[in-house]
């Protein structure tokens, strides 16, 4: 087998379950945004410990991101063949987002203010992959069919790249000295 096709050389893309639409059109946007993060996540996972929590969060978000690529990357004609947490997010790995949350929330003192990023590599990593999933999350809202589930897992999912990263890195710096000059 090929990697190369040439099928896209016409500036289309073959979609998830068939049907092929422009490159720039919002689906591939939006999937295209996620793959994305998903790379970024990665990134960050490459510097933790195999098999440390961290390390077990992040391949269950990459894990995850697969799911909203096929849900991003399907015709809404086939949208009926999708299956919950396979193919098409459900409202229980949203809700499992929040309680990993609120889990790594209650392992330390979350700052109260915005902080400047870059206290460890993992954590700037963290941080930039959250950046990347805002980004999937503005490109989703134009792609994700009527109650997809995709926009808020995307949501909550930046939140915890923030909590994550905050908790990694320990100390976080604020964006104002806080010493008297």
């Amino acid at each position: 087998m090929k990697i190369y096709t040439r099928k896209g050389d016409d500036g289309t893309t073959g979609l998830y379950g068939g049907g092929r639409v422009a490159k720039d059109s919002p689906a591939p946007e939006a999937y295209g945004t996620v793959d994305e993060a998903q790379a970024a996540l990665g990134v960050a996972r490459a510097g933790c410990e195999r098999g440390g929590d961290l390390d077990v969060v992040l391949v269950g978000l990459e894990r995850d991101l697969w799911v909203l690529m096929a849900e991003l990357a399907t015709d809404p004609s086939n949208l009926h063949k999708l299956v919950d947490g396979t193919s098409r997010v459900t409202p229980e790995m949203v809700a499992a987002l929040e309680t990993q949350i609120d889990a790594v929330t209650a392992r330390f003192e979350p700052p109260t203010e915005f902080v400047v990023p870059g206290e460890s590599v993992v954590s700037a990593q963290l941080d930039v992959a959250r950046t990347v999933v805002r980004r999937a999350e503005r490109a989703s809202i134009r792609a994700a069919a009527d109650g997809s589930q995709v926009v808020p897992y995307l949501n909550r999912l930046s939140d915890l790249c923030w909590t994550l990263a905050r908790w990694h890195e320990g100390h976080s710096l604020a964006t104002r000295d806080a010493t008297p000059t």
